[in-house]
């Protein structure tokens, strides 16, 4: 999809040149990268909010404006060219609260490539910073608006009657894209789009960064020197009660304007000559000489089915602490199936080159590869020494081998019984895959059953699931209940960075075994993660959940230090009153709690899930993103006009109309039939793979083995796309094939006799 958006911008580019400026030579169209800066990493997707005009029809291209003499084109572009639209004025509204931030950004384009007679549908798309996850898109013109909602897929709004789009979703995993339909849309238009998300800040040793996509293509400043463009940046910082911030930098000319214990608030505003060429970025550190953190309360908000109250715990690392790390045993667990062949095998031989060479002296490790059966690099655990290391480099470049398929549980047994149950380090293992498999419910369970049998510090399992066939909800779970961490590579580019990532908050766990002294006195108690997690210096601590009662006034926390010496904070409990907890948690929760429902199979709590990411705007895998139609104008007009005669029944405002119901856009719960034939991670759609098997399957033997081999998504897209010749030639060329495989196969059941 991102290498289909990217032609599809290019082919945009080209057909800018027809757009003509008048005589000012300074204007030219913008021209496509050349052969040397594609090579060099130049990419067409979007680097910041950006808009498109969908174009299938060339030669409605020209300047709504200025019309000029176009030489006519002959037929249509297939797919549509997506031309990008210029930017007037834009607005970015970022806060923070702790390591989460909320960003809005409201920008006005002109549909500046299309004839004033004609209309085109426009893309919108939103890249996201560290863990985005898109909240909704509003969308103005001059006769309607639009907006999106999450809405459960049980709900009557998504009946069959409205129309099922695939022009949205997620390009990768930080890019989600969205169509605005072309009833609306004419040449000429100002749109006015707002576009809402959620990110995480990044956190390394004390200090915090908020990186947002802000970087604009030169092509999208209007050619009108006369038109005011305002770029505008308002931030807001809330580190919670007590904490003293230090900026540190800034890729934009910020004013502060409030300061505040905990609290900061700047703002950017000025007249520019071209848009902003760099992501926007602010970094601070908190006073972290030692551990500290606090509890936050919320009650629940209006409209929230589950009316127990809210509590947010978090933690800072302190330095003072941070410093005794555990010592380490570490078992690596790596698929090597035939889908992790090519660069997803190498991405991830990289970052476990990476891993081992930070392991210290005194740890031990192994390395495990699997497919259908194991391979070790050793019979246990070796010390982490210069030559071990580089005698497990050479057997990993040796022994990676993509092919076979995908057994989890094997492996995973052999690692827990290697790993010591000793008192003074905490042993890890790191699950790598991108397959999904049948017994993933049973291997919960025995990976369950076999860590209560530890005295002392049980195995941690820090999982990292590539791509959208593997189910990344039995892969959180797996980490749920050993205290670990999941995160998901949803494309083959990012393994490399997810995987250095996780090792790096795994290898620098200082507090372990934390515990809540007094959580007892609550009634109806619900934690999130229900296994309290470690604390690394890498990452901050964050548990949060619901309650009935009275929070005690200070809540007690205890651990073990990397040194084995005890530890013990007493939280400060505050009401949160300017703290938006359930934002901030919601993503979290919904996440964990489905990976609960999928175990479970519980409809009550699905049903659950649904309604908390209905009010929180957030996705989930129990609800849909719809795009409302509200109407405007004439019937703003006839309302008008009824009040003015006294009508006593005066008409309704116009009520917003779900005109498009967009896939399901969650992880999804992988594909089996796609990891059963090892195609590689990022190719094709879970569900439209399914599709294909089911199709497969429901004729004969010998046909369905022709049609999987003969046949792949690559192909159902071609047909899709074909006029009705074309389609008859190649149906009857694929009947002839599957005749004769089943000339083949009778042939080979006849003995070769014929007839």
């Amino acid at each position: 999809m991102a290498a289909d958006f990217e032609a599809a911008v290019e082919d945009g580019l080209r057909l800018s040149k027809r757009i003509y400026f008048g005589k000012d030579r300074a204007v030219a169209p913008p021209k496509p990268h050349t052969a040397m800066e594609r090579a060099a990493g130049c990419s067409y997707l979007p680097n910041s909010p950006m808009l498109y005009a969908v174009i299938s029809d060339p030669a409605v291209v020209d300047n709504p404006d200025m019309p000029s003499y176009q030489p006519h084109v002959h037929g249509r572009c297939d797919p549509p060219a997506l031309i990008p639209l210029q930017l007037n004025g834009v607005l970015l509204e970022v806060d923070c609260y702790l390591h989460t931030a909320f960003v809005t950004l409201t920008g006005t384009w002109r549909v500046h490539c299309v004839m004033g007679s004609r209309s085109c549908d426009c893309r919108i798309a939103v890249p996201m910073g560290e863990q985005g996850s898109i909240l909704g898109v509003e969308v103005e013109v001059p006769r309607k608006s639009y907006g999106t909602e999450f809405i459960s897929v049980d709900n009557d709004k998504a009946s069959e009657n409205v129309r099922k789009t695939e022009d949205g979703g997620f390009l990768k995993a930080h890019i989600f894209t969205l169509t605005v339909p072309q009833a609306s849309v004419d040449g000429g238009t100002n749109i006015s789009v707002k576009m809402k998300w959620s990110q995480n800040l990044l956190y390394h040793d004390g200090q915090f960064t908020l990186r947002i996509p802000f970087s604009f293509p030169e092509y999208v400043t209007p050619a009108a020197k006369k038109i005011s463009k305002r770029e505008k940046i308002e931030l807001n910082v809330n580190t919670g009660p007590e904490t003293e911030i230090l900026c540190k930098t800034t890729s934009h000319p910020l004013k502060e304007r409030r300061r505040q214990a905990g609290k900061l608030g700047f703002l950017y505003d000025s007249e520019v000559l071209s848009w902003s060429s760099n992501d926007f970025i602010f970094s601070y550190t908190v006073s972290t000489s030692h551990t500290f953190g606090s509890v936050l309360l919320n009650p629940p908000l209006v409209g929230d089915v589950d009316r127990r109250d809210m509590f947010y715990c978090y933690l800072y690392p302190g330095k003072k602490e941070s410093g005794k790390v555990f010592r380490k045993e570490v078992v690596f667990i790596v698929d090597i199936s035939g889908s992790m062949s090519g660069q997803p095998l190498e991405d991830t031989k990289s970052a476990l080159f990476s891993g081992l060479a930070k392991l210290g002296p005194k740890d031990l490790f192994n390395v495990i590869a699997f497919n259908d059966e194991t391979c070790m690099f050793s019979s246990t655990l070796e010390p982490a020494t210069v030559e071990n290391i580089e005698n497990a480099n050479k057997w990993v470049n040796s022994n990676f081998v993509a092919s076979g398929g995908t057994n989890i549980l094997l492996p995973l047994n052999q690692a827990i019984k290697m790993l010591f149950d000793n008192s003074d380090s905490i042993p890890i293992i790191f699950l790598i895959t991108d397959g999904a498999v049948e017994d993933d419910k049973n291997i919960c369970g025995t990976v369950r059953n076999q860590l209560t049998n530890y005295k002392n510090i049980s195995p941690r399992i820090y999982t990292l699931g590539i791509g959208k066939f593997c189910n990344h909800y039995f892969l959180r779970l797996l980490a749920m209940t050993s205290h670990g961490h999941h995160d998901a590579a949803s494309d083959v580019e990012s393994i490399e960075s997810r995987l250095e990532g996780l090792f790096a908050r795994a290898s620098s766990i200082f507090l372990a075994d934390i515990a809540f002294q007094n959580f007892d006195v609550l009634d109806d108690l619900e934690v999130f993660p229900s296994q309290i997690p470690d604390l690394s210096s890498e990452s901050p601590f964050v548990v949060s959940g619901r309650y009935r009662g009275t929070f005690p006034k200070t809540l007690k926390v205890n651990g073990r230090l990397g040194d084995m010496s005890g530890f013990t904070l007493d939280l400060n409990v505050e009401e949160a009153k300017e703290i938006p907890i359930a934002k901030m948690a919601a993503k979290h929760q919904i996440e964990l709690l489905t990976a609960q429902a999928w175990f479970s199979k519980n409809q009550e709590l699905e049903k659950k899930i649904a309604k908390m990411s209905e009010l929180n705007t957030v996705v989930s895998e129990y609800t849909n993103m719809v795009l409302l139609e509200t109407q405007r104008g004439k019937a703003n007009a006839d309302t008008k006009k009824s009040s003015r005669k006294g009508d006593a029944h005066q008409k309704e405002e116009p009520k917003p109309k779900v005109i498009s119901t967009m896939h399901n856009i969650g992880l999804g719960y992988g594909s089996l039939s796609a990891t059963g034939e090892n195609i590689p991670s990022g190719y094709g759609d879970p569900d439209e793979l399914e599709g294909a098997e089911v199709f497969a399957k429901s004729g004969c033997g010998c046909c369905g083995r022709c049609w999987r081999h003969c046949c792949c998504m690559c192909c159902i897209q071609v047909c899709s796309r074909m006029n009705d010749q074309c389609g008859i030639v190649f149906t009857q060329l694929i009947s002839a094939l599957a005749c004769l495989g089943c000339y083949s196969c009778c042939s080979a059941c006849c003995g070769g006799e014929e007839g």
